[in-house]
């Protein structure tokens, strides 16, 4: 693979540190809109580059790549805002694409697990600018208790991360599925750590948003148009990439 390529390859299907440029893009973006286009088409540009620079050397990239996903997944530990949180998911769940790359599978399915670990991603960047507009910032802890006075909005969030965490009938679960299929078992054991400690992280940021006692301020919930495109979205999400990933496997 041409160096050139493989350094552009690594801005965006993050190898640290070649990806800060672009995560710090992604958390200086002001507008979720933004982020979220961003976080959907330069990893899509990224697979291009990865493809267009053929064989990927194995030993070389893999392992920078696992040290890359692990390193991320335990940031969201003790990462508070949801913006960032979800940067930092993007850029685990997207570090493994180099895996999937070396058990040589073809290009477009390289292009459909980038989506399965950006998608998610994206949608909390805009629930995240939703939770800003109603309490000026979207820390865990800040909100607490949404179940109790925003529903729809605790709903959203709560089926968007367990979409972003590549639990089972999301489309993620199969990517995942099609990644441990394809490499060797201690690399599998690696990976299941890093899906293992992102879940631990989406039930810590549960508690601080949807759990717990409800807002002393009355809270606007979100917009029976918001949450039908979010539900419309992830149902979506969850159909085309079951049957994309689910068919294969």
């Amino acid at each position: 693979m041409s160096m050139n390529w493989w350094w552009l390859a690594g801005l965006a299907l993050p190898l640290y540190p070649l990806n800060i440029a672009f995560t710090a893009a992604l958390s200086r973006l002001r507008s979720p809109l933004a982020r979220a286009a961003l976080l959907l088409i330069v990893p899509q540009l990224a697979v291009a580059a990865l493809v267009r620079g053929g064989a990927v050397p194995f030993d070389a990239a893999l392992p920078w790549a696992l040290a890359t996903a692990g390193f991320y997944a335990f940031r969201l530990l003790s990462v508070r805002d949801l913006g960032l949180w979800a940067i930092f998911l993007a850029a685990s769940g997207l570090a493994l694409t180099w895996g999937l790359a070396a058990a040589g599978v073809e290009p477009a399915r390289l292009h459909a697990f980038a989506l399965a670990f950006s998608l998610p991603p994206a949608l909390l960047m805009g629930l995240a600018g939703v939770l800003e507009a109603r309490f000026g910032a979207a820390y865990a802890g800040l909100p607490g208790g949404l179940a109790q006075v925003a529903p729809r909005l605790a709903g959203g969030l709560v089926f968007t991360l367990l979409a972003a965490v590549a639990t089972p009938i999301f489309p993620g679960f199969f990517a995942m599925i099609e990644l441990l299929v394809g490499v060797d078992t201690d690399v599998r054991i690696v990976v299941l750590a890093i899906v293992l400690t992102w879940s631990w992280a989406a039930t810590r940021a549960l508690q601080g948003f949807v759990f717990g006692p409800p807002p002393a301020a009355r809270v606007a919930d979100l917009s029976p148009a918001g949450s039908g495109a979010l539900a419309l979205a992830l149902a979506l999400y969850l159909i085309a990439g079951g049957w994309y990933f689910g068919g294969a496997l």
